[in-house]
């Protein structure tokens, strides 16, 4: 989840303008597009596996909605790209055929890189919380914690732990260590 400024932007790139061409690999934060980097590959690993396991239990469940890996969606100031979000049948049916999801999706996990900065991790989870997502998961693949976050709870999970959704897609458990081994 790492970022930079993308220094070879010529001209003011607005939050509309990122809304209408959602450059790949870039969010829009603080009136600058930003390149996600730091990408790694057990990044990219954990990314896959957690995806899988969300979209295997959606359709085991029969709760349906969607799984997505690094998609656009607009928070109440920001332009994002979760590294894995998942959306609910009911704004799926409602939402999904945007080319940016208007506001944060329910559920949302984002890998946390080496690069990347506490405050701004956390304050991006809030501000996902704050734009319509119901619970967001942050996966510290170098610690091996995994910090699950509601609007009224938050966990810290490690190795030899079962980490659970708590507000979406019910009923989802998964050993930490089989989500970043």
């Amino acid at each position: 989840m790492g970022t930079s400024i993308v220094s070879n932007v010529s001209k003011v790139f607005s939050l509309e303008d990122w809304i209408l061409s959602s450059p790949e690999h870039t969010e829009w934060v603080n009136g600058q597009l930003i390149e996600k980097n730091g990408m790694t590959l057990r990044h990219g690993q954990i990314q896959a596996k957690l995806s899988t396991y969300w979209r295997n239990y959606m359709n085991s469940s029969g709760q349906e909605g969607e799984v997505y890996t690094d998609v656009p969606c607009r928070t109440n100031k920001q332009g994002r790209r979760p590294d894995v979000a998942y959306l609910t049948p009911e704004l799926l049916t409602q939402l999904g055929n945007s080319d940016v999801l208007p506001q944060s999706f329910p559920l949302i996990a984002e890998i946390i890189s080496p690069t990347d900065k506490a405050e701004e991790v956390f304050a991006k989870a809030k501000e996902y919380l704050q734009s319509g997502c119901q619970e967001v998961w942050l996966v510290l693949p170098e610690s091996q914690w995994i910090v699950v976050i509601t609007q009224q709870q938050r966990f810290l999970l490690t190795m030899g732990e079962v980490v659970s959704t708590q507000t979406t897609l019910q009923g989802f458990r998964a050993a930490v260590e089989e989500l970043l081994t």
